[in-house]
């Protein structure tokens, strides 16, 4: 048992660490890890209690959604055998908690709220359609490891709207994904609305997304929507279009 004291050195030094070193740091580990499209803004603390403004960034590295972050790690956490962060965005008042293991970082149960610019950052195609409406994240689980990801969450677009039409809103829409280490599987389904959207995909880690949709149009709209498709898919009959997202 010679080997506890060491282990229980070695994690008082890491903690202290981890309290001294700033938090301008994780800004670095963001920016390097994302090519630049993450970045943490005004930091403040350090790496064991900090905050800031985390920064989604576009391709070109302009900023399009900034939301306030603070975190917090519970070092007595450690004694049953992982380290928990709290984060909480927005100021939330609940704190999610992010654990950390040797097999990798776990998120479960968490809810987060994005605007719909969020949609064009993802998938820049999208970005010159002036996109609105409410976007919500619902992280069931995910797992980090050195396997890949693991887990599956759900994204809802409700009131859809589009700066280019004045169909208000376009439709409620939700976007499960799945992801079982090697590979990712996306489901999109329309709730409701005058223009549906359907679309599945399955690609393996590393590669790039694909995910064909299909786009609908009821005859009442298809005057105001046709012509805002065409602007970004391709149309396959009367009312039908195809998106092929990548």
């Amino acid at each position: 048992m010679r080997w506890i004291p060491l282990a229980v050195g070695f994690g008082a030094y890491l903690i202290g660490l981890a309290a001294t070193a700033p938090a301008t740091l994780v800004d670095a580990a963001l920016q390097g890890a994302s090519n630049g499209r993450l970045r943490l803004a005004e930091a403040q603390g350090s790496l064991w209690s900090g905050a800031g403004q985390i920064e989604i960034r576009d391709t070109d590295g302009r900023i399009g959604i900034a939301k306030s972050l603070a975190w917090r790690f519970l070092p007595l956490s450690l004694l049953h055998g992982h380290l928990v962060c709290e984060v909480a965005l927005d100021r939330a008042s609940r704190y999610l908690p992010v654990m950390i293991s040797l097999s990798g970082i776990e998120v479960a149960d968490a809810d987060v709220d994005l605007p719909a610019a969020a949609l064009g950052l993802a998938v820049p195609k999208l970005m010159p359609l002036g996109l609105g409406g409410e976007v919500s994240l619902h992280v069931e689980r995910l797992f980090i490891g050195r396997n890949g990801l693991h887990g599956n969450t759900t994204l809802q677009w409700r009131a859809a709207a589009s700066a280019l039409t004045p169909v208000a809103p376009l439709g409620d829409y939700e976007l499960r994904l799945e992801f079982e280490g090697t590979s990712t599987h996306a489901l999109l389904r329309t709730l409701q609305g005058p223009l549906q959207l359907d679309g599945k995909g399955t690609w393996p880690k590393g590669a790039p997304p694909q995910f064909p949709v299909t786009a609908r149009v009821s005859w009442q709209h298809q005057q105001q929507l046709v012509p805002l498709l065409r602007l970004i898919a391709v149309e396959r009959g009367e009312g039908s279009f195809e998106l092929p997202l990548k």
